[in-house]
Parts: structure tokens; sequence; C-alpha cells
């Protein structure tokens, strides 16, 4: 295919509206010509058919050679400019083959290859585009107006109008306008820019930056620079050069040309030379139209770009599914990419006399009026655990504090806490969350610390089988690169087992780490956030989750996830390696059969008319062969995704039973109380209500269904292993309180404890290999 010409830099300067028109009109205006060739091209070879049928043969000459020449004027320009840029390739090769075809009278086919042309540059038309394209989102977000606070209350005007020193209203839910001083303090939601999921409280004098949004409520923001030197227009800035300077990567049909084009003109040239006859160099040109780099590996790759698509990832054009196929080293974003982008109520620890169903149905029950986003995950976390949220009134909240009300007569808070010591169950707690590296929500009733839920960015289930099928599709080097804190960054990139983290890092600093990348191979970066725009413009693959991420790390990239599952990352680096490897053996066998037939060719074993016919044999041949990138289903079959879904819920109802497992162990920690007593009794009661039943039917139900999906019924066993052992110590626990009727004992204690954390230890780590095993399993 004709290639697209080099992409030049959108200019940064000038009113954003007025740029964000222009870049769409110059799409138009491009998109217009292309469809205006291919269709103009079309109805020629159409004409020239409906005249050779009608008896009028050199009437269809004629409109097939004026389809040959129109598209050979533009196809000349796009080869000129490639070679002022030094590339040429399968685009120079089409060139003579139209040149070819007007030389020898060949017009049907010189009007066939014009009408493949055309179609490619319609098909590549994406690439020329994107340097505008992936600005339209950034653009669109950026803030118009800004408020300026007046002695009367607040004014809106431009935000180009504000300047330094001035003071701003941010109201609850915008995007801060300009970079600025906090006079008084808020909260804000800063993952556009730096990635971290929860709200950040910035105090009093505090800075703040453009591109964030106002999670708490209206503040003031002193000015301290205009607009366009503020953060979120260098984000913008970054992007537009990033997608400018960003080098095409090479083409299979380019990197076969380089030795089939001089070849071919080789061929040509020493049949004229030593036989003295024009028509054999006439011949080899013919035979040597490129027809399998210009259909065959289109077919390939258009094809893996279906079966993409049916994976649930869309490839914007073919030289991104190429790159992908190549890919060596893959930059990941954190938030929202391999973690689930938003906080979740990870452990509920109770005080004693406290259990984790009563806090969570009057925690939610307050938190269910809170706007915050750690309030959703209070709620999340009750509903996940099939509790209803009590009814709540007098409900009041101060940002960045917590939330209060009533309920059932009772006085709830839920934030930071109010009290100056803590009991000790809270010091372990609070010293849970660090050593966990998670927020702590304290859960106050009427003044009194009753609870410290800690909340977290969970991994996704699906990342770390992600992360093994790229390594077995060929990618090298996979490392993480986050402006989330380093500590989270290694945490996370320690569980997955990737390569290096780079946290706390900018978005030019993406921008950096990505160019030093793609000198070590083909680069691949994933993200999800505003963020990451810059970074997915200048990766040679930019792939971006866009089920609920940013629009512009969506329009930024070459490829887009549509749902909210990383595995389909894996899924489109698979589908791109077989249709690249389907691609390769097509113009491969291609070239090198038309080798033969131009040797053959000029050997005068075959006429100009004849070599046309072995062409098109040949053509037939590497089209059937780039079909098959169509196909490839997985082996093994699809596991049952409805019975996946009914256990992968039970999971999340499960919750309270696995947490009072925890809690009656950390109830024992002052000796056989009757607090402890009744803690332990219950975590018995649950596993054998709940618990037990629920691994029993997995054993029954669930791990039969999974054997076709895993190969059999050896993909099972140790899980089976698991439940055996889930089961051993719930009946040692049994035995334990069968000999007990009356209260735990003093010398029960010590054994009691190791039952119990050792029961909860297993309990966690069955419960995470079964959701990373077969709850991501391809369901159908």
């Amino acid at each position: 295919m004709i290639p697209s010409p080099t992409r030049k830099a959108p200019r940064p300067q000038g009113n954003p509206a007025r740029r964000r028109n222009s870049v769409r009109a110059d799409e138009r205006s491009s998109r217009h010509r292309e469809a205006a060739l291919l269709g103009f091209v079309v109805l020629l070879v159409a004409a020239g058919g409906a005249a050779w049928w009608l008896g009028a043969p050199t009437v269809a000459n004629v409109v097939w050679a004026v389809a040959d020449v129109v598209t050979l004027v533009p196809a000349l320009v796009w080869v000129a400019a490639d070679l002022r840029a030094r590339r040429w390739g399968a685009d120079l090769l089409a060139v003579l083959a139209l040149a070819a075809t007007l030389a020898v009278g060949e017009y049907l086919a010189g009007a066939i290859v014009a009408a493949m042309i055309a179609t490619g540059r319609v098909l590549e038309a994406g690439a020329q585009r994107r340097a505008s394209r992936n600005l339209t989102a950034l653009l669109d977000r950026a803030p118009r107006v800004a408020h300026v606070r007046t002695e009367t209350g607040h004014e809106t005007v431009p935000v180009d109008a504000v300047r330094p020193g001035r003071l701003i209203v941010v109201l609850p839910g915008e995007v801060v306008p300009v970079d600025g001083v906090l006079p008084a303090g808020g909260t804000f939601d800063e993952s556009a820019l730096t990635g971290e999921p929860l709200p950040v409280a910035r105090p009093a004098n505090d800075t703040v930056h453009s591109g964030v949004v106002n999670a708490g409520a209206a503040v003031d923001v002193r000015a301290s620079a205009a607009a366009a030197d503020s953060a979120y227009a260098g984000v913008v800035r970054l992007a537009e050069q990033a997608a400018a300077r960003t080098a095409r990567v090479a083409r299979i049909a380019d990197r076969v040309a380089l030795w089939f084009l001089p070849a071919s003109l080789l061929i040509a040239a020493l049949a004229w030379a030593v036989t003295g006859e024009s028509g054999r160099a006439v011949a080899v040109l013919v035979t040597a139209t490129p027809c399998p780099l210009l259909l065959a590996v289109p077919i390939a790759v258009t094809g893996g770009m279906s079966r993409a698509s049916r994976a649930g990832v869309v490839v914007k054009d073919g030289a991104a599914l190429e790159a992908l196929g190549r890919a060596a080293v893959l930059l990941m974003d954190k938030t929202g990419t391999v973690t689930r982008g938003r906080p979740e109520v990870t452990d509920v620890v109770c005080a004693p006399g406290h259990d984790v169903a009563e806090v969570l149905e009057h925690a939610a029950g307050v938190e269910q009026y809170s706007p915050h986003v750690l309030a959703a995950a209070v709620v999340r976390a009750a509903a996940s655990a099939g509790l209803t949220p009590a009814p709540a009134e007098d409900v009041t909240e101060e940002p960045g504090s917590g939330v209060e009300g009533r309920v059932r007569g009772r006085v709830v808070r839920i934030g930071r806490p109010t009290g100056v010591g803590f009991p000790a169950w809270a010091r372990g707690a609070a010293r849970r969350g660090r050593l966990d590296l998670a927020s702590v929500l304290w859960v106050e009733f009427d003044g009194e610390p009753v609870a410290a839920l800690l909340a977290k960015d969970p991994i996704r289930s699906d990342a770390a089988r992600t992360m093994r099928r790229l390594r077995a599709a060929g990618i090298r080097e996979i490392r993480l690169l986050t402006g989330d804190r380093v500590d989270n960054a290694r945490e996370v990139a320690a569980l997955l087992g990737l390569d290096d983290v780079h946290a706390e890092v900018t978005p030019a600093e993406k921008v950096r780490e990505v160019e030093a990348a793609k000198a070590r191979g083909v680069t691949v970066m994933t993200g999800d956030g505003v963020n990451d725009a810059p970074a997915l413009a200048a990766a040679d693959v930019g792939v971006a989750l866009g089920s609920r991420g940013a629009t512009a790390a969506a329009q930024a990239a070459d490829a887009v996830i549509l749902d909210d599952r990383l595995d389909r990352l894996a899924d489109a680096a698979e589908i791109a390696r077989r249709s690249r490897r389907v691609a390769v053996q097509s113009a491969v066998a291609g070239t090198l059969l038309s080798l033969v037939a131009m040797l053959a060719a000029a050997g005068g074993f075959l006429v100009p008319v004849a070599g046309a016919l072995v062409q098109e044999a040949i053509d037939v041949a590497v089209i059937l062969n780039a079909l098959r990138a169509l196909g490839g289903a997985k082996p093994g079959g699809p596991a049952p995704a409805e019975l996946v879904r009914r256990f992968e819920a039970e999971h999340e109802h499960l919750v309270p039973a696995r947490l009072a497992v925890r809690q009656a162990a950390d109830a024992l920690a002052g000796g056989a109380s009757a607090a402890a007593d009744d803690a332990v009794r219950t975590a018995a009661r649950l596993l054998a209500e709940q618990l037990l039943p629920h691994e029993q039917s997995e054993e029954t139900e669930l791990y039969p269904a999974l054997a076709p999906a895993l190969g059999g019924p050896e993909g099972t066993v140790t899980m089976s292993r698991e439940h055996a052992e889930i089961g051993r110590l719930a009946r040692r626990l049994q035995r334990h309180l069968a000999e007990a009727p009356d209260g735990i004992q003093p010398d029960q204690v010590d054994d009691l404890r190791a039952t119990l954390y050792g029961l909860d230890a297993v309990l966690t780590l069955h419960f995470a290999q079964e959701e990373e095993a077969y709850f991501t399993l391809p369901s159908s």
C-alpha cells in the first residue's frame, strides 16, 4: 500500500477552540480527497468493464488507462515525499507497476492495481491524521472558563483572561483551570495527571495543578500561572510533540520490497541486455506486479484486525497491528491499567464486641449520601457482602475530614479519627494499614472507634495471567510506569513479576521513558488516563483501556480495549503476532513465486500475457493463505460463563465470613475471654453455613465444568487439595469448640489462634488463585 506522507507537528500556539476546529477541518479535507480518489478509480474500472461488455474494447482501454494515470499522478507525489524522507518500498514498486502496465498496454491490469493503491490509501489514512486526532479529547477536556472571585461573589471569564495573582473559585466537580496556590486547602482527584486513585487532601498554601478535579467543596485558588503556562497545557503540548515525532514503524511490505524491487529491475535489465529483446524486460515487469504485497499482506493484517475486534480490541490501522506483532518492550501505567482504578475495601478490623456485618451496614448507611470516592467503596463493600445499608438521617459531611449521620439512634461517623488515644486493637489496625499500603477509614459509634476499614486500589484479577501470556507472546521486557507513589508501585510490580518500575513520574518523564525504551525494540505503552496520552502517542503502539478510561487516552492510542479486561491486551498481542506471521509468509511466498516467474519471463518462457496470468495465479494462492489470519481459535473449550459468574459473585458475598475468621484469631490475643469465645463461635458457624458449602459446590459443579477449558481434570488438582486443607482446619476448629462447650479454656488459645490464622492464610490464597486462574478464563 502507499503509505501516508510524513506527519508534521500541529502548531501548539493559538486559541484551543480555533486549533480544534482547524484540526477537524484538515481531517475532513484529507478524508474527502482519499474517498474521492477511491470512488473515481472504482467508477472508471466499472465503466471500462461496461464498455468492454458492450463491444467497445478501445473505449474500455482508454477508460482503464485514465484510471491508471489518475492514480499514478498522486502516487508519484507520495513516492517523492517518501524518497525525500529516505524511505522506499512497496509504494515505489506499485508506481513502477502502474508505469509498466501503461507501457505495455495492459490497461485493465493497471486499473486493477490503481484500485488497490487507492484502497490502500484509504486504509492508511488513519496514520496520517493521528498527530491531530489524538489531541481532540485533550483539547475538549481543557477548561474554557474560570470563575474569578469578586467582592460580591464571582464572575465567569474566559480562561485565557486569568492572570497570575488572580483569585478564582473552583466549584465541586470542576477541573482546575490554571496552576495555583490554595489559600485554605482542598481535596482533589489528581488521577488524570498522576494516576493516584485516591483523592488527595491539599493543605493551605499548597500548590494545585490545572487538569485535576475538585473532589470536595468549592475552593479558592490563587493563580500562579496563565492557562497557556499551566500543567494541563503542558500535557497537550507533550501529546502534540510526541505524536509529531513518532517514527513510522517499517511495514512488512516495505521490508520485502527492499530486495524484491532491485531484484525485479536487475532481472529485467539483464534480460534486455543479454537478449536484446525489450519485450522480455516488459514481461519481467508485468510478472513483477507486486500484488502479493499490495493485497495479501493487507488481507492478513485486516484479518488480524477483525479477529482483534471480535476479541474486544479495536486496532485503528494495519501498521499498529504489524508493530504489535513485533513488540519487544511493554510499558504499563498502574492505576486503572494493572489495578482496578478505584479504591475498594479490602479488610475490616472490628473492635471486640462488633462484627463486620454490623459495621458495614451502619457505615454504608451514612456513606451512601457522600460523593466521595472512598464512600462509594464502602457502599460497594456492603453490597458485595449482601448487606443493605442501614437507614440514616441528619447526614453531614466535612470535606477532607469525614461524614457523619444518625443510624438507629447512634451517631455514626466515618473518616479520620477524632480522638487522641487509640486502644490496642486500633493501633494494630493502623499498623496493618501501613504494612498493607492501604488507606484507613475509621468508623465511630457515638464518638468511640469500633472498626477500621482498609481501602486500596486492588490489582486486577486477570493481571498476572496477562503478564504470563504477554511474555509467551514474545514481550521481553515489561515495566511499570506510573505517577503513583513509589511504595505502591513497587508492591504491584513485585506481585506481578515485572522487570522494573518507575514511579512518581510526570507525563514528560513518561514520554522520555518511552523514547528510551524504543531504542531496545518495538515499544508498546498501555494506559487509561489523560496523563498517559503523550506517552501513548510517543510509543510505537499505544493501547488504551477505553471502557472507563479517559477519552484523550483512547484517541491518542493506536488500539483501544473496549471492555474493562486487561487480558484483552494479551489477546491482541497473540492475534497480532499470528497475523504478522501469516502476512510475512504470504509476502515472502508470493515474492519468491514471482521471482521464479520473472526468471521464466526473462528466459523467454513467458510472454507478457502469460506472465500476467501466472501472476494472477500467484495472487490467488497468497491471498488464500492470507485469509488464514481470520482463523486460529484457541485450544480447549470456553469456560461456562453463567457458572463462573455465579461463583465469582459468591466470593464477594463470603467476605464477611472470611473476615470473621481473622477477627476471631485477633480476638484471642487478649486470652480466653467471653468476647473471644463469641467471635470464635461466630467464625465457626459462618464456616459451616457458608464457606464449606461453597467449597463443596465448587468441587462438584465448577471444577468438572472447567476441565475442558483447562485441558483436563488435572488442572484443578491443586485447588482440590486446598479444599481438603480448608475442610481439615474447619473440622479442627469444631473439635476445639466441642471440647469447650462452656467457653474457650486458656490452654486452647495458642492452638486456636494458629488454626484460625492458618485457615485465614489458606482461604486468602485459595480465593486469590481461583479469581486469577479460573474467573479470568475466556467464557462461552
